[in-house]
């Protein structure tokens, strides 16, 4: 023990004496070509030309003659940045853009930060600007942020895009767009990542001691560093005053020890998050805040046991395993088929090992097993695990655990060995009641409307006279119903052909335009199985991915209601729809309707284009129908009421829900 604290404290001296270096900002500029637009010489100040009609300068107007156009210190009032010319987007006018299509191409997973100084050089004119990054076609806008211009003086504005797997290796697109007498001058382009990166430890990390030193790398543009560290998650997101460790120039600050955040030490068996937010005062867009990473300190009970907990089809001679809790010496097991009694065993002898062979198991039945830790102190009693052998029933739906699950739940369940089952069910898992029976092939059970937020138990209990190990007790499975009213969580969907029992394909569930695309440009799904999305999702293993292509002028896609059409239960007053869009998509506004026909927008013009997962709530009152009675609900973007010819882009959807008044 003695030796073991004389290397843990020469470490943590040694990682206090590392030359802990300042921060330097490494930008990775690209070259702009005429980024100041002075490489056509004007004769005298008043001079200037358009740029159509220039074959020097690298941009490229699109207007022509009488849209943008580069001056020098026109009629005396308004000078340059920097040098002697400036150049006006005329966007009033003419509709004008100002656009490169540079050399550069775009490395997939970089950060582009697009910077340009703007201005406005009359006063009483509209101050509208725009910046655009776009694919090799100048049309094809990724994103684009906007503003408004000062009067008469000068303020650096800043777009930054993170390229993706379709930019990788094409030619990079920057565009500049201003209302009339709106003046842009200084373009700069950089890339690298503007946050902070690599964390050590790893995010999700299991740290083995109860201090540790926490590094990074610098986002390009970094000077300094504001450091959040806590307990909390949503604390550290949101930056609270208690997880503010204060603002450093170095890469490196260490946890758990006096003098330092947590300085009693950190606790076995917590999860800690922190975050980085890459800050330089000289920088308009600064502080940039970092990722939210998490390391955790082992708890002192036994942990990652194998079989896992609720494990199905476990092969009878297994062996078992775990990991030790922190700082655990000797370990005892106990293994029975009663949970009470495996939950209440004391007095077993222990072992230094951590793997237990229980010898030979019965199959389609239900085990239970405990490890205690001693770590020299004192004894640490662990979790009571479970898992079923082979030929017991399994897969239940809800699955084990599950949270958030709609009030009128149809429970599912894979067969065992059994030819005949029974299903107990109740929310006291002590005294479930026998709900009902049934043959093999009608593995289902409707328990009809539930409570919210309540937990409920169930079991499947088998028998088949044939087999002289029957009847078999299946496990106990438990799910939590919802606090609010789930209109669709898209969890259900299958990809079993249409002819099959139980087929339910996301498409034809939500009636998307595939079948009349002449007035409905939106597809629903993907061409191949699986047709959900089954990685950018929300919450659960699946979201609805919705093509859009508003050639035709709009694209939607409608769902029609079995349960819940009453949209007045519990009070319910708000929906709420998760969605996320693409940066590349077109804008296209996002609407929703009811019944056919009461439509909500979304306020934002360019919810598409928004490549994260966005809560967008609506007050049920604003449709104006009888909310007793719901009958569908349509997803669409466009002008639904007068569509008019538009972009295409690709959305997700998640998490439909109604939620009644906050308590």
């Amino acid at each position: 023990m003695k030796k073991s604290l004389v290397f843990l404290t020469v470490g943590f001296v040694m990682a206090l004496c590392l030359p802990l270096s300042p921060v330097t900002a490494v930008q990775r500029d690209i070259t702009v070509p005429d980024a100041g637009f002075e490489d056509h010489v004007l004769t005298d100040e008043g001079d200037w030309f358009y740029l159509a009609d220039d074959t020097i300068t690298a941009w490229k107007s699109v207007a022509g003659t009488g849209g943008a156009w580069i001056g020098w210190n026109y009629y005396g009032v308004w000078l340059a940045f920097n040098g002697n010319n400036k150049v006006y987007g005329y966007y009033e006018t003419d509709n004008d853009y100002i656009y490169q299509i540079l050399d550069e191409t775009f490395i997939e997973g970089k950060t582009y930060t697009l910077s340009v100084w703007v201005g406005l050089g009359w006063s009483g004119y509209d101050d509208g600007w725009w910046l655009y990054f776009t694919g090799e076609d100048y049309t094809n806008e990724l994103v684009q942020a906007s503003g408004s211009a000062p009067v008469f003086s000068w303020k650096q504005v800043s777009l930054v895009y993170t390229a993706t797997a379709a930019d990788d290796g094409k030619k990079i697109g920057i565009k500049l767009q201003g209302d009339a007498w709106v003046t842009f001058d200084d373009v700069t382009l950089s890339y690298g990542p503007p946050k902070a990166r690599d964390p050590d430890p790893a995010d999700g990390a299991l740290v083995m001691d109860t201090w540790v030193n926490l590094s990074w790398s610098p986002g390009d543009k970094a000077t300094s560093h504001d450091v959040y560290i806590g307990d909390n998650f949503e604390n550290v997101n949101a930056g609270a005053e208690d997880t503010f460790q204060g603002n450093q120039t170095t890469m490196l600050v260490t946890v758990g020890f006096p003098g330092f955040p947590f300085p009693d030490g950190l606790v076995p068996g917590m999860t800690y998050y922190w975050r980085i937010d890459a800050v330089n005062d000289s920088e308009p867009n600064s502080p940039w805040k970092g990722d939210i990473w998490s390391f955790s300190i082992p708890p002192k009970t036994a942990y990652n046991p194998n079989p896992a907990n609720s494990a199905e089809s476990v092969e009878t001679d297994a062996t078992f395993s775990w990991t030790g809790g922190f700082g655990g010496k000797l370990h005892t097991v106990y293994f029975g088929d009663n949970f009470d009694e495996v939950s209440n065993a004391a007095g077993g002898l222990s072992q230094g090992t951590t793997t237990y062979t229980p010898g030979t198991l019965k199959m389609a039945k239900t085990y239970y097993w405990r490890v205690d830790e001693f770590d020299v102190v004192e004894t640490h009693k662990g979790d009571v695990w479970s898992f079923t052998t082979e030929g017991a029933v399994g897969n239940p739906n809800p699955a084990n655990g599950a949270v958030d699950v709609t009030q009128t739940p149809v429970l599912t369940w894979t067969p065992g060995f059994g030819a005949s089952h029974e299903v107990y069910f109740g929310a006291d898992a002590a005294s479930l009641e026998l709900k009902g029976s049934g043959n093999l092939g009608s593995e289902s059970y409707d328990p009809g409307q539930l409570e919210w937020d309540t937990t409920y138990y169930w079991r499947i209990n088998e028998a088949n006279n044939a087999n002289a190990d029957s009847p078999w007790t299946g496990p106990l499975w438990s799910f939590t119903t919802a606090n609010f009213l789930i209109i669709d969580d898209f969890e259900s969907y299958n990809d079993l052909n249409e002819d099959e029992p139980g087929s339910n394909r996301i498409y034809l569930a939500w009636v998307d335009g595939f079948n009349n695309p002449a007035i409905n440009g939106s597809v629903v799904g993907y061409p191949n199985p699986p047709f959900a999305e089954q990685t950018i999702v929300h919450s659960g293993n699946q979201s609805m991915p919705m093509t859009y292509d508003n050639a035709v002028g709009k694209s939607e896609a409608t769902l029609t209601l079995t349960s819940p059409r009453d949209w007045t239960e519990k009070g319910v007053d708000t929906l709420t729809i998760w969605f996320r869009g693409e940066a590349a998509n077109a804008a296209e506004t996002l609407y929703v309707a009811l019944n056919g026909n009461a439509v909500v927008t979304n306020n934002n013009p360019n919810a598409a284009q928004i490549n994260e997962w966005t809560q967008w709530d609506i007050d049920l009152q604003v449709f104006g129908v009888n909310l007793a009675n719901v009958n569908s609900i349509t997803l669409g973007l466009g002008n639904r009421s007068n569509p008019v010819a538009g972009g295409s882009g690709m959305m997700y959807f998640d998490d439909i829900r109604l939620y009644p008044p906050a308590p």
